[in-house]
């Protein structure tokens, strides 16, 4: 990943988090509530820790 997506990825992630917070103060609609769960465990999906957990985790190999 560049950069830039990172930098996406946790703007995102961080706007996830406020969602939460936000949800669980009744801020927030339900829904809302119900689009940063399934966000979150996308993430938490593919995170390389969860993929290693499920052994499905591989490492890209140097070819220089």
């Amino acid at each position: 990943m560049n950069e830039n997506t990172q930098a996406v990825k946790y703007t995102i992630d961080t706007i996830s988090v406020f969602t939460v917070i936000g949800t669980l103060m009744d801020i927030l609609p339900p829904v809302a509530a119900l689009l940063t769960i399934v966000w979150t465990c996308i993430n938490i999906y593919e995170s390389s820790t969860f993929q290693k957990f499920l052994g499905r985790f591989k490492k890209v190999k140097d070819e220089s």
